[in-house]
């Protein structure tokens, strides 16, 4: 057991309570620093109550003195028999407030780009609800006009090993259930850094098939230019008479 029982409330309780560092707090709560520094800023958590860790029996008086005298230490976890499991919860991802807005772009991509993910696995990894997916994939959603489909990777909503674990899956489960795919459907199902290594294969079009081995032989070369050819033999322009260069 990595991380205490109600994380969130413990690090609200220990922001408010002690002077570990923003490092020290998200190490042992599990979530990332800015995250508690939205904490400390009254960004995040807005309304959540505090919930001592100490009360609690999940860590000890003695280990938040360690650390506030070396912002080096990273704080003990107690064993706590009521925590466990519970970094197995089911359900979507949490997603900081200042990129939840950021989720019908990364929906939108995913569901343009990864059209075989299933909503279960979109919800998954940008930590969404399937009537938000659905209302994305018929365009009903209220403001779909306004909304551009971004990587989520990119937006930070989900790790590029993640996405490329969740393509992986369904490109077993579509093999599993037999359906012919096509090269650019294939490409789709691979891992980013599996179809970044793939090499494109020329393809002649239907209506030139078979003239790929055709090739000039002698017979057929060009002849070399000539010389001794010059501008008057092409044009075949006519020799100028004395009496009109004396005229002009």
């Amino acid at each position: 057991m990595n991380k205490p029982l109600m994380a969130k409330a413990t690090a609200v309780w220990l922001v408010d309570n002690t002077t570990l560092s923003f490092k020290q707090i998200a190490d042992f709560c599990g979530m990332h620093e800015l995250e508690v520094q939205g904490i400390a800023d009254g960004d995040v958590a807005v309304g959540v109550k505090g919930f001592d860790p100490v009360a609690s029996n999940q860590l000890d008086a003695s280990e938040i003195e360690k650390g506030q005298k070396n912002p080096l230490y990273r704080l003990k976890l107690k064993h706590n028999p009521a925590a466990e499991g519970e970094e197995k919860r089911r359900g979507p991802r949490y997603t900081p407030l200042s990129k939840r807005q950021d989720r019908p772009a990364a929906i939108l991509w995913l569901v343009k780009f990864h059209p075989e993910l299933a909503d279960s696995q979109i919800s998954k990894l940008v930590g969404t609800t399937k009537p938000t997916i659905a209302s994305i994939r018929d365009r009903t959603h209220w403001n779909i006009q306004n909304i551009q489909p971004i990587d989520p990777v990119a937006l930070g909503l989900c790790r590029q090993s993640e996405l490329d674990a969740a393509v992986q899956k369904a490109a077993k489960r579509k093999a599993a259930e037999g359906g012919a795919m096509t090269d650019d459907e294939r490409r789709k199902l691979l891992s980013t850094e599996t179809s970044l290594a793939m090499s494109d294969e020329p393809r002649l079009p239907s209506s030139i098939a078979g003239l790929e081995n055709f090739s000039l032989s002698k017979d057929d070369e060009k002849p070399e230019p000539d010389d001794n050819l010059d501008a008057d033999s092409f044009f075949n322009l006519p020799d100028a008479d004395d009496d009109e260069d004396e005229d002009h």
